[in-house]
């Protein structure tokens, strides 16, 4: 298990661009920016991006998931 531990510690962090994007399109007053259609194909892309990330996250969830579940199975000797 400590294998699967350090591997998960070398995967690089996820800047997703939906973040940075929302800090740009939201005034200081909350409201959307007026200028958002000037956005809009970067708005679609950053949020497929960010679909793509919880996609990808849930399968390796489920993967350790499995893998804890195998590892409990095991007899320790």
């Amino acid at each position: 298990m400590e294998r699967y531990i350090e591997a998960l510690k070398r995967v690089p962090e996820c800047r997703l661009r939906i973040i940075d994007l929302a800090w740009k399109i939201v005034g200081e007053n909350g409201e959307l920016d007026d200028n958002l259609m000037l956005h809009n194909l970067e708005v679609e892309a950053a949020v497929n991006e960010a679909k793509a990330h919880v996609s990808d996250t849930r399968k390796a969830i489920r993967l350790l998931c499995q893998l804890a579940r195998l590892n409990l199975s095991r007899p320790v000797f």
